[in-house]
């Protein structure tokens, strides 16, 4: 497994700052609240916090790790100032990212053939913009992409995808309507072979209401990829809507117990002050976090920097 490391900019970091910024104001503005006045972390401020998390969308058994780590800190110190609150807090969650090894970079698979990223997620969390603006990144990488349309169960996914392969000058492999996913990504994959294309990204339906439906057509899909390249895919990315909170958690613990999913992309994180799902995430499923979205533009999706993470999150 390797990763096309790109040097974390300037730009990005300003973008990241500014893509945080309702969740900042979200959590700063109330802990200054709740510290005004107060030399010392007493149980009433870390009640305060408690909500704070909450409210920032942490999710329960994260935010429990969290004051559970202070309270911890403030037992062991004896005294602990309210200045050095935000130290304390940055150290207890960057601690929550240690297991989730980060994956700075476009994902790249030591394979003989193309990479091949199989991307799911629930209708309008962004999953088709992402896969456009992924494919705009390896282009720009130098990598040779191709796009497979095997979201065949609605027809604007279709013409959203195509309009991004146009965009971004890659070749999509796309059928009519209501033609069979897993055909779909079939063919895909034998043009790319075929074109020696270095990555190929696959968009699926994004349907929830049947748990063992999706699980039935996602391992349909895998399995007839597997008769062109028997490792494929080597990524399954789960795109998640940072801004939906707890229901971004509930959508991952379903694709979770549908199929095996090895990376995640939380999108629309400058739209939110619910940026703290990021964290939730993270602690909860042990998944790598790859990528976040921080805006609209082509470059807005970030590969995954968690001591970048946390840094803006802190930040003034």
């Amino acid at each position: 497994m390797n990763f096309l490391k790109k040097l974390f900019t300037p730009k990005q970091k300003e973008t990241l700052d500014q893509g945080l910024e309702k969740t900042k104001e979200n959590v700063f503005s109330k802990l200054s609240r709740a510290i005004a006045g107060k030399s010392t972390v007493d149980e009433d401020i870390l009640d305060e916090l408690e909500e704070i998390l909450i409210s920032a969308d942490v999710g329960v058994n994260t935010m429990v790790k969290i004051i559970d780590g202070v309270r911890a800190r403030v037992a062991r110190d004896k005294y602990l100032g309210t200045s050095e609150l935000n130290a304390i807090l940055r150290e207890e969650i960057a601690a929550l990212f240690v297991k989730n090894q980060d994956q700075e970079g476009l994902f790249v698979a030591e394979a003989n053939g193309p990479t091949v990223i199989m991307v799911v997620g629930v209708n309008g969390v962004g999953k088709t913009t992402t896969i456009g603006k992924l494919a705009h990144q390896y282009k720009t990488a130098g990598k040779k992409v191709v796009l497979g349309a095997a979201d065949t169960f609605r027809a604007a996914a279709v013409d959203q995808l195509t309009i991004w392969s146009e965009r971004v000058g890659v070749p999509i492999v796309k059928q009519g309507m209501g033609a069979d996913p897993a055909s779909v990504a079939f063919d895909t994959l034998q043009h790319a072979v075929a074109q020696k294309a270095d990555v190929v990204l696959i968009d699926t339906a994004g349907r929830l209401h049947n748990k063992v439906n999706l699980m039935n057509e996602l391992g349909k899909i895998k399995r007839v990829m597997q008769k062109v390249l028997p490792d494929a895919p080597h990524d399954v990315m789960l795109v998640l809507d940072a801004s939906t909170g707890q229901n971004a958690m509930e959508q991952a613990k379903q694709f979770t117990a549908a199929t095996q999913v090895t990376s995640l992309a939380l999108t629309k994180l400058d739209g939110t002050a619910k940026g703290g799902v990021v964290i939730g995430i993270a602690d909860q499923f042990k998944i790598p976090v790859r990528y976040i979205g921080v805006g609209e533009g082509v470059d807005h999706l970030q590969p995954f920097n968690s001591a970048a993470f946390v840094e803006a999150f802190f930040s003034k």
